[in-house]
């Protein structure tokens, strides 16, 4: 099918080359009609061959954005403060010829797989409750993609491509300690697709866990697009400001056709078949943008990929054809189609470049909720003989605060949210649970001296806890 497709390409690009040469200005109207003509046709054959794909906007991160920015009016200077913090890193790393980090950064992930099936059968043609192993092919996508494995679609050869040293696993742990397969389902009979405007923060109700700990995917029916992504910000360190919800819908949704790789009649997408949604919107999710910086030869903030024409025009990529930009002096630069951030097809990707791993890889340390999900997996908490906790950030500026909870083996214990008069405000359990990082909202708090208090079967601590 993908051939066929590129032979129509190549055909529509014969013609305009006739007609360029053969029609002079005169015959504009004949012209337009002409080419009018052969992509309606190409649309159309598009159509029947790839199920609508081309009606779909492969990424709605931009349109996303600019509601998330319209409920947080601060969000834009959150990102932009985000922006010159990797810049002042990468500026300060070249300076001192900082050694490149080796470590590899393993991220715990949840899939929270949200259908209509009534029947709730799992797996199978145009079902939206995708099977285990639709699941795990994502997974293993996304590390062969991330860790630029030999001998897989993931892999390339280029002197500038390079190993982001980023792995994803499913969680092997729920939120409050109990095992988990790190795949929830969610039967929600009131809606039959997800609207990217919208439709976050609802998904975000039916299935969420901590985002300073995981990387939450929803797997849905998505209108419209294929998958979208918050984008990560710095720190709000204003007072006063109004309380933000985007902790609660940061991660990624993607349509649950276009996830993961091909598996019999599942996933049949032909253009997005082999599971490089996830790979580019997970990009996203680690502060990369699209290469021609989601404007007409915008910057991405990478200086090794070249300045891109506006490639978001979901009707042109229908093949792996080498394209070109002129957006430097008029100067002819060769567009990077096998990159991840890019539109082509799953088929042409296979490359982060060696600046968009190290923006990632500052992005996990610079923006603070990726920091703290970076510092629990880095850092797994130890047993101890006495129950201890630690309270972080504190002061609180944020919306939530991390609790340190280290005891002997595994345990029932309570998190319990005070304030200075004694008046219990928020209160957790978390059942059979060895030491672990446990998160409590403060959102919608006046500032002033709270009391966070750990209790178990047999001791009990407590931390004050300043808002600011």
């Amino acid at each position: 099918m993908s051939f066929a497709i590129g032979s129509f390409v190549k055909l529509l690009r014969r013609m305009i080359k006739q007609v360029n040469n053969n029609l002079i200005k005169r015959e504009r109207t004949g012209w337009h009609w002409l080419a009018g003509s052969f992509l309606c046709l190409l649309t159309s054959f598009a159509w029947s061959q790839t199920t609508n794909e081309t009606l779909l906007n492969r990424c709605g991160v931009v349109e996303h954005e600019r509601i998330l920015q319209q409920r947080n009016p601060n969000r834009l200077r959150q990102i932009n403060e985000l922006n010159q913090l990797v810049q002042k890193a990468q500026i300060g790393g070249k300076s001192l010829r900082q050694a490149v980090d080796e470590t590899v950064y393993r991220i715990p992930v949840v899939v929270h797989v949200v259908h209509n099936n009534a029947a709730q059968t799992i797996g199978g043609a145009n079902n939206g409750n995708i099977s285990d192993e639709q699941i795990r092919s994502q997974i293993q996508v996304l590390n062969e993609d991330y860790r630029r494995k030999e001998g897989t679609n993931g892999f390339n050869t280029s002197a500038i491509g390079a190993d982001a040293r980023i792995e994803f696993y499913l969680a092997t742990a729920d939120p409050s300690g109990n095992p988990s397969s790190g795949i929830t389902r969610h039967y929600y009979p009131q809606k039959s697709s997800f609207d990217a405007f919208n439709d976050d923060l609802l998904l975000s109700q039916i299935a969420y866990w901590p985002s300073n700990r995981y990387l939450n995917i929803w797997v849905t029916t998505v209108d419209t697009y294929i998958g979208y992504t918050q984008f990560p910000s710095a720190a709000d360190t204003l007072k006063g400001l109004p309380a933000s919800s985007n902790e609660l819908t940061d991660g990624t949704i993607i349509d649950y056709r276009y996830f993961g790789k091909r598996i019999g009649t599942v996933n049949s997408a032909s253009l997005y078949a082999l599971g490089r949604t996830a790979t580019h919107e997970i990009g996203h999710w680690l502060g990369l943008i699209h290469t021609w910086g989601d404007t007409d030869c915008g910057d991405d903030y990478v200086a090794d990929t070249p300045p891109t024409e506006d490639r978001s025009n979901p009707f042109v990529l229908l093949d792996c054809q080498q394209t070109y930009s002129n957006c430097v002096n008029g100067v002819q630069t060769r567009d990077l189609i096998e990159n991840y951030m890019n539109y082509w097809p799953d088929a042409c990707m296979n490359m982060f470049t060696e600046g968009q791993v190290a923006r990632m890889r500052l992005v996990m340390t610079l923006s603070p909720r990726r920091a703290q999900l970076l510092k629990s997996v880095l850092s797994p908490l130890t047993e101890t003989d006495a129950l201890t906790i630690s309270v972080w950030p504190n002061p609180i500026t944020t919306t939530e605060s991390s609790i340190d909870v280290q005891l002997k083996g595994s345990q029932t214990f309570t998190v319990d949210l005070f304030d200075a008069a004694g008046r219990q405000l928020r209160s957790y359990t978390y059942t059979n649970s060895p030491s672990t990082r446990v998160s409590v909202p403060v959102a919608g708090l006046a500032t002033g001296v709270y009391i966070v208090r750990v209790k178990t079967g047999s001791e009990m601590v407590s931390k004050r806890l300043l808002v600011q």
